[in-house]
């Protein structure tokens, strides 16, 4: 999910013409209603189009249609200028490519005006992980066992059971889990719904969790079917997740920051490395593209040669 760039805001700034702001509403309407991207995608995008948009009308553009190959091009020689960086740069040009097919869709246009633009080479860096000993330090941190320590235990082990995303965890109702037959039902990007199994030790936790943990944290005026609660009894923010994952990663003597996405890798990598198949762990994630799956298949292979050059006789000095 893109974030909104906040290196350059567009507060303060002076009105866009019309047909240049209207257009890109209307672009933003359609990804809502016909693909269903998300708030926070849809803030993203409709932002980086108005900035494209401020520099063509800095440039006397007042119309989508009157926009030449030679000024995206100069908008986007302009994120080089501003020492942008390669992933957000890309991201901007996805944003316009697919503003401009839109617009051809639409007959606003009758061509692409970025079929010939070319963006940053993206060097790709390979995803954190946990080790097993780490995770496990983690899932052993919440002590106790009060409402919020079965809470806490039940959502460290869901993660790494799961591979969810936090905004998934954090939507989580109760029908969506099913203990009896061990998954959870999750609406990931897209409004996806995908199945994820539970490990024995997350099913465990999760039943704790239900029977002697959430009725501590139900109001009767608050709470709805949110399966995890916050001490008000509403459901917990995917800030608060964040924040439950690094302290209890701080707890477990573990110095680097610990995010509730690095369970999720480690989830991946974890089964990668022990055999299972990359199209079901594609399916498991909810990627969309094998392709976007496959760069765990490069950590397993760092990993392997980091024990090959640390444990083989003849890498020895």
């Amino acid at each position: 999910m893109p974030a909104p760039d906040r290196k350059f805001p567009e507060t303060n700034a002076a009105p866009l013409p019309p047909a240049l702001d209207d257009a890109i509403t209307d672009f933003g309407n359609s990804l809502s209603l016909e693909r269903g991207r998300s708030p926070r995608t849809l803030e993203a995008y409709e932002n980086d189009l108005r900035q494209c948009a401020r520099f063509l009308a800095a440039r006397g553009v007042r119309r989508w249609a009157a926009v030449k190959p030679a000024q995206a091009a100069a908008w986007l020689r302009s994120l080089d200028d501003r020492h942008l960086a390669a992933s957000s740069a890309a991201r901007k040009l996805s944003a316009l490519r697919m503003f401009s097919r839109h617009l051809v869709q639409a007959r606003e246009r009758a061509d692409d005006f970025t079929t010939l633009l070319t963006g940053p080479k993206l060097r790709r860096p390979l995803p954190a992980t946990l080790t097993p000993a780490e995770v496990g330090r983690i899932l052993a941190a919440p002590a106790g066992g009060d409402a919020h320590a079965l809470r806490d235990r039940a959502i460290l082990e869901l993660f790494y059971s799961s591979g969810l995303r936090v905004s998934e965890l954090a939507g989580l109702m109760l029908q969506q889990v099913d203990l009896e037959n061990g998954f959870v039902r999750v609406f990931g990007k897209g409004a996806k719904e995908r199945v994820v199994p539970l490990g024995g030790k997350a099913r465990d936790a999760l039943a704790v969790w239900l029977t002697s943990g959430r009725p501590q944290l139900v109001r009767t005026k608050k709470t709805g079917s949110q399966f995890f609660l916050s001490r008000r009894g509403t459901a917990l923010s995917r800030q608060m997740l964040w924040v439950l994952v690094r302290k209890f990663a701080q707890r477990a003597g573990i110095t680097r920051t610990v995010k509730p996405h690095l369970l999720r890798h480690s989830f991946a990598t974890h089964l990668l490395g022990g055999g299972a198949d990359l199209r079901a762990i594609q399916e498991m994630l909810g990627h969309a593209n094998i392709s976007t799956t496959q760069i765990y298949t490069a950590v397993e292979g760092t990993r392997l040669v980091e024990h090959h050059a640390k444990f083989h006789p003849r890498n020895q000095s």
